[in-house]
Parts: C-alpha cells; sequence; structure tokens
C-alpha cells in the first residue's frame, strides 16, 4: 500500500490553462510497505493540474521513488487514487485555480459597465409604460428616442 509521507513542491509554475508543481529531491517521500522512498526525478518530475477544472491532467507521467539500491515506479494514476495525495495536491495549487472572483480589474469593469446600462434600459421601459398609462405623448416620444 502506497501512502504520502511528505509533498512539497520545489516550485510552482503558473500557465493561463495549467498550474505546474515541479518536484525534485527531499521534497516528496512515500511509504511502500513500511519504508520511506524518497522521490528521484528520473522519468517525470512534474505534476500538471488544469486551472479551471482542477483535475491532474498528465495522469499518464510515472514518478520513480528510491529506498537505498531498491527504486520503485508509481504511475500518476495510482498516486491520484490516493485521497490524502489528492488533498495535499490541491492545498498546494488551490491558490492557483481560477475563480469567478479572480476575473481582471477591467472584466469587472465591464461587467459592471453593462449591469448597469441593461438597469437603465429596464427603468426606460418602466418610464414608457407610465407614460402610456398617463397618455403623455410627449412624454412617450422622448423616451422611446432613449432607446
Amino acid at each position: 500500500m502506497v501512502t504520502v509521507k511528505m509533498l512539497k513542491p520545489y516550485y510552482v509554475k503558473t500557465e493561463e490553462k495549467y498550474v505546474r508543481i515541479i518536484l525534485a529531491y527531499q521534497y516528496f517521500s512515500v511509504m511502500i510497505n513500511k519504508k520511506v522512498y524518497q522521490f528521484i526525478p528520473v522519468e517525470s518530475n512534474e505534476i500538471r493540474i488544469n486551472r479551471r477544472t482542477k483535475m491532474v491532467e498528465n495522469t499518464d507521467a510515472v514518478f520513480a521513488f528510491q529506498n537505498g539500491k531498491d527504486i520503485i515506479n508509481v504511475p500518476m494514476s495510482k498516486l491520484i487514487s490516493i485521497p490524502d495525495f489528492l488533498q495535499q495536491l490541491h492545498s498546494i495549487a488551490e491558490t492557483y485555480y481560477h475563480t469567478e472572483a479572480g476575473l481582471s480589474k477591467t472584466d469587472q469593469e465591464k461587467a459592471m459597465h453593462l449591469l448597469i446600462h441593461e438597469l437603465e434600459r429596464d427603468n426606460i421601459k418602466r418610464l414608457i409604460d407610465m407614460a402610456l398609462d398617463a397618455r403623455d405623448e410627449a412624454m412617450f416620444h422622448s423616451l422611446t428616442e432613449l432607446l
């Protein structure tokens, strides 16, 4: 049985679509059959997570771990089946995920401007309805020009 003893990134690199967690010696270790195995960057050395879906993308990666002269290869598909591994992985990457609150300042301003414009149009339509109810033809014509 494989359990995660320690998982710390060597560094985290963010891209538009992915969070890349780069691993190095002494930053990642697992327990296999009551023995501690240290990560060695022989085959794969990164975990790539989609910033929107929060899913591990490189499930075909294979990580090598060493205890003395004994080397064991563990595929990513086996690691992501360990709840503790996923929990630690997401705690590392969560600050880099895309969220609705993570909109840029200009996107927020655009959304606010669009909302205000829609509210103003709805208000003009209500005023047109009031002008029609009051049979105020001059007010009706001046308000319809605003649309």
